[in-house]
This record gives C-alpha cells, structure tokens and sequence, in this order.
C-alpha cells in the first residue's frame, strides 16, 4: 500500500474556521494568561462534560500531575492504579513522590478489576486511581463503594472517555476529580491540552494556583505553583473542534461497526464489544486481542511492512518500564500482562477510508492463521 495509514490521524475543523477565530489575536496580542477563548472554552466543556468546575491545562499529563498534587496527599503515600495504562498515569504517581500499587484489571473491558482493590489497601493508602480504558467505563460504583468505606480519594484517568456518559451523567460525575487529555491524537483535541473536572470550589482554586505559579495578583502571589496554562490557540482549536464533535464520533462508530462485522467469528482474537450497560462511547479506539501466543507482534509486523501502522498499546505494562527496572517485582497481575502482550489496536478516524478498513481486516485474517 502506497498510503501510509497511521493507527490515528488528529482531527482539525475547516481552516476557514480556525483562520477566523484567531484572527483577533492579531489586534489583542492576549494569547495566553487564561484569555477569552481559555475562559469561553472551560464554560463550554463544563456543560458539554457536565462537570460542576473544569480547569483547563497546557496537557492531559499536567492535568492529572496537579490533580494528585492538588489532594496534598502526606509523601510515600500509596495509590491504588492499574499497570495497564499510558505511562503518565504512573509518572504523574510517581512525580508526586507517591508510591503506586498495581492492581490486575479484567480481560473483558481492560479496566482495574474492582474485585481486587481491597486487598491492595494498607494503612498507606490514601486514593484509588483507575484509568477508563478504549472508551471502557469502569465500575464506577463499586470503587464509589469501596472509597468510601476506607475514605479514600478517586482520581479518574478519563484521558479516553471524553464525552462518555453513564446512564445519562457525564463520566465527570464520578469520582472526585476526572483528567482529560486533549492531546492531537484524541477523539477531541485542542493541539495539546487537558483538563481537571472536579467538584470543590476549593480544589478548583488550588488548581489555579499551581498551574499559575501561585499568582493571585500583581504583587500576590500566595503559593508554590508551575506553569500549565493552556494557551488562546489551543483553547480556540478546542472550540472549533467541539462543533463538530458530534459529527466526528458518529464517524467513528461507523468505522468502528465495519470492523466489528469484518472481523466476526474469528476465533482466534477478541474484538472490542462497546457493549456495556448504559454507556454512551466516543469510538476513540478500536483494540483486538489475540488467543495465540506471538500473532499479535507478527500481525504487527506484517501490517507495517504493508505500510499500515497499528499500535501495541498498552505495550509493556507501566510496571515493566525500564525506568522501572527491578522495583516493582512479583506482581498478580494475570489479566494485565495477558492484555500488554495480545491487544493490537487499529487505525481508526473518521477520515479513514472503508476499503482501508476492509483490507486491514484481510490482512489480519490472513496473518492470524500463519
């Protein structure tokens, strides 16, 4: 194939739009330090995600980093995650001077497996950080549930659930704070950027802070912060891309229903459901596991010598970083490494051909009985 498919292509509204959105920059010169499109943008996410505070940052990383820091949790405290994640969510753990505790997820939805959670808890224990994942909801009410019994904090991984709701509330609903990444690759994107959805007027002002250097005046400055303000440019990608936001996802589930009905009845891989009980989905991504030890690496392979660019994630367990190497050792985590060493996920945007879907799902039939 001459075309190189790539396993996503970042969706960007008419330039005529953008264009003239930005075109006031030139008479305003205001382009960053929280802007009318920065402060426009927040009001409309928060209605769109249905979250009572939103503060937007520079990217989805910083966004969950400052949501831990904002919890001032006392340091070496641990937090319950999964290993089955992009490599932020650790760091952002990490970074904080936390210590993170991996708990297996399920094989059906590859979220944290909730059945696991009160084991992992020790008088150290301060929060319980689970990652929706492939547009997968965790079982939100029993880590409700089990948060409770033990007051612990939940700080949701949302960076794949952008819009998703649960029965009708916005996945922002749940937890104490939900993380959103706007990252280019994103089903919604703002270039790069992210953004805390959160509850308390109090943490809304800590977050201030910190993504401010602690800046409250001229003269005042109250606190020890960063810099993860989100800039007028981003902010006004985001508004252009949120018109169109509905279209994209509509796109999606079409491509994702191609998928599913080419590669029905294959026994020797598990295709993504989008099945769980009063979930609306986003269609951001589009995994597969395969049964058959090593398929998944030689269908990889094969795939990009036909010029089409599928990815292992997640590949290897964040717990087997080799930033990592030797600290976190002799983990149950079964289901996980099941998971890191079988799913391929696909390419998969709106823009993405039908016939390409179609030939890829060839391909993989083929290479699946080599």
């Amino acid at each position: 194939m001459d075309e190189q498919i790539l396993v996503t292509k970042t969706s960007l509204p008419p330039y005529e739009d953008y264009i003239k959105k930005i075109r006031p920059l030139w008479d305003s010169h205001w382009i960053t330090n929280m802007g009318m499109n920065h402060k426009l943008l927040e009001e409309k996410l928060c209605a769109y995600l249905q979250a009572p505070y939103l503060s937007l940052t520079v990217n989805g990383h910083m966004a969950l980093e400052l949501a831990i820091q904002a919890m001032d949790f006392p340091e070496g405290s641990e937090v319950i995650t999964t290993p089955f994640t992009f490599i932020s969510t650790t760091h952002a753990i990490v970074r904080n001077r936390l210590t993170p505790v991996f708990c297996d997820i399920k094989l059906d939805d590859y979220t944290i497996d909730e059945t696991k959670i009160e084991e992992l808890i020790t008088k150290k224990t301060v929060a319980i950080l689970p990652v929706h994942v492939y547009g997968n909801l965790c079982n939100v009410e029993a880590i409700a549930r089990i948060a409770s019994k033990y007051n612990l904090k939940v700080i949701y991984d949302s960076a794949h659930a952008f819009g998703e709701t649960l029965n009708g509330k916005g996945i922002a609903h749940y937890g104490d704070v939900s993380i959103f990444s706007f990252h280019a690759t994103k089903v919604f994107n703002t270039i790069e950027g992210g953004a805390v959805a959160l509850h308390s007027k109090e943490m809304l002002e800590r977050l201030y802070n910190l993504k401010n250097f602690g800046i409250r005046g001229e003269e005042l400055i109250v606190s020890v912060g960063a810099n993860a303000k989100m800039n007028e440019f981003s902010a006004i990608m985001g508004l252009c891309n949120l018109e169109y936001i509905s279209e994209n996802i509509e796109l999606r589930r079409q491509k994702v229903q191609i998928y599913a009905e080419e590669l029905a009845n294959m026994d020797s891989i598990v295709v993504q459901k989008y099945n769980q009980e009063g979930v609306t989905y986003n269609y951001g991504y589009f995994p597969i596991r395969f049964l058959k030890k090593d398929i998944r690496d030689l269908v990889y392979n094969k795939l990009r010598e036909q010029n089409i660019y599928s990815r292992k994630y997640f590949f290897p367990l964040t717990s087997d970083a080799n930033c990592f190497e030797g600290k976190y050792n002799n983990l149950q985590l079964t289901n996980a490494k099941t998971a890191a060493n079988n799913v391929l996920v696909l390419p998969l945007y709106p823009e993405l051909n039908n016939s390409i879907i179609i030939k890829i799902c060839k391909l993989i039939k083929e290479f699946s009985i080599l």
